[in-house]
């Protein structure tokens, strides 16, 4: 059997294939969440692919196209038969990047793995720095941006103080300047996937599993190509998810306010009912009281959505239903 060609021009025997797909667990997982990456995609198997060579371990890339409307399921499965080491889990429609993840993550096997966005942001090249402090011992290597080249000042700014605010809110402590990109021992995995929460802030299940961790440095590119899928809009959803999920806070500050508006008004009150009976005054026309009444209306419908949010949440984890639904798994069994 003639050898198999890469997407960077790595021959593979067919005694490696043969290896890369047995039944033994491989070392390495990669995982890739993919959502109309089509400008991306060999780029990005080329570099993978060129570093799971290079570190000389058994691997496979787990590829999760996330309901994509380009062509993106059609090159991974093009890559798939090229190499069977690219395992491609197709979802039957847009779940989102957390959901995407999470199928990856269900569906890798090896014993350490490695999420990475497919824009190429976060360097392949930093997963040998990954594995070697996971040889150390540590469970979980996280990889610390030292900055974020290609991004507006207004997102890097946003995210900064996300992430610095959702530390200080949340009982776990969830380390700033990081994203998905990180190595994750299979134990770590496995306790990942008890976790059947449907609003999935995975960020802060990392550091809720805790176990033994530690953290690289690297500097983050810009993306390779096309454009990001994350607007201003669902950035602020993404920022309500985070906070909800991981903090009650938020339920606390409005208690904390309407117990001091209370004592506000009560002592308001006892001012105007005192100065009204030693002084005679009498109490003045109608604007002061629509300012309180539209203050208080304020208060209690951000108050009630707050609430809301939280209700919400409740609803969704009661209906039961499955984080995802996978329309084909590609990985060389029965296709």
């Amino acid at each position: 059997m003639p050898p198999i060609q890469s997407a960077s021009g790595i021959a593979y025997s067919a005694a490696a294939v043969s290896q890369m797909s047995s039944e033994r667990a491989p070392e390495l997982s990669i995982v890739v969440p993919l959502y109309c990456e089509e400008s991306n995609i060999d780029y990005l198997f080329e570099r993978l692919e060129t570093v799971a060579v290079d570190l000389g371990v058994t691997y496979e890339i787990v590829c999760v196209d996330d309901g994509s409307k380009d062509s993106t399921l059609l090159r991974l499965i093009g890559h798939h038969h090229r190499n069977p080491a690219i395992k491609v889990v197709a979802l039957t429609r847009n779940f989102g990047k957390e959901l995407a993840l999470t199928a990856g993550l269900d569906h890798s096997q090896g014993q350490a793995v490695v999420p990475i966005d497919a824009d190429l942001q976060d360097p392949p090249e930093c997963i040998g720095m990954l594995m070697d402090k996971w040889r150390e011992g540590y469970d979980v290597v996280y990889a610390k941006r030292n900055n974020r080249l290609g991004e507006t000042w207004l997102k890097t700014f946003s995210a900064r103080g996300f992430y610095r605010v959702i530390g200080r809110m949340s009982q776990v402590p969830i380390p700033q300047d990081t994203g998905d990109f990180r190595l994750m021992d299979r134990r770590v995995v496995d306790a990942l996937k008890q976790l059947p929460e449907r609003t999935r802030f995975m960020k802060g299940l990392f550091a809720w599993v805790g176990h033994k961790q530690t953290f690289i440095t690297y500097d983050r590119d810009p993306r390779h190509s096309g454009n990001t899928k994350w607007d201003y809009w669902k950035l602020w959803n993404f920022a309500i998810d985070g906070i909800v999920s991981f903090s009650s806070t938020p339920l606390r500050v409005w208690s904390y306010l309407g117990l001091v508006i209370s004592a506000i008004s009560f002592v308001y009150a006892s001012f105007l009912v005192i100065r009204t009976l030693i002084l005679g005054i009498d109490l003045p026309g109608y604007a002061s009281l629509m300012v309180a009444i539209l203050f208080l209306g304020g208060i209690q419908l951000v108050s009630l959505g707050i609430i809301g949010e939280y209700l919400g949440r409740v609803y969704e984890e009661v209906k039961q239903r499955p984080l995802y639904l996978v329309r084909k798994f590609y990985d060389g069994t029965a296709e």
